[in-house]
């Protein structure tokens, strides 16, 4: 089965185990507290989303088009982004909640926000990166309906 969703979700979810060995990996380093090291995820994320499309639009052939390559990248993106934010989600509230405190202290002079602004941060930059990226793609992956005309 090799339709746009199977493809969306398999590349959704390699992103996500991609973001979340970078995740651990920073962690066992100690750096996981320096917000500048999100973007990185960045990467893992364009990486995810081309791969997906690129890989649809092998699939699909000549039946490829604007509007199902389109979806498949907002899947994979968003897909990866909310399971990343579940997994966000258990880690800070579970597993590491002095992990939540730091950042909370670091950026709010009020720490009273508590933790579901940080889950809405994350899922706010996985939306808009997944939108721009698959927007960005596209144009790469397209096929051109301009007819090349002889001079």
């Amino acid at each position: 089965m090799n339709s746009s969703s199977s493809v969306a979700v398999k590349y959704g979810v390699f992103t996500t185990i991609a973001l979340i060995a970078y995740f651990l990996m920073i962690k066992f380093l100690g750096l996981h507290t320096n917000p500048w090291f999100r973007m990185v995820n960045g990467l893992f994320m364009g990486y995810g989303i081309y791969m997906a499309m690129k890989r649809y639009k092998l699939i699909s052939g000549i039946d490829f088009n604007y509007i199902n390559g389109f979806k498949v990248g907002l899947i994979t993106g968003f897909l990866a982004t909310f399971i990343f934010a579940l997994f966000m989600g258990i880690y800070m509230f579970h597993l590491d909640v002095d992990f939540m405190n730091t950042l909370l202290k670091d950026w709010f002079d009020d720490s009273g926000y508590g933790g579901g602004i940080l889950i809405f941060v994350i899922i706010v930059e996985g939306l808009a990166s997944t939108t721009i990226l698959t927007l960005t793609f596209m144009q790469i992956l397209k096929n051109s309906t301009k007819v090349v005309q002889k001079q």
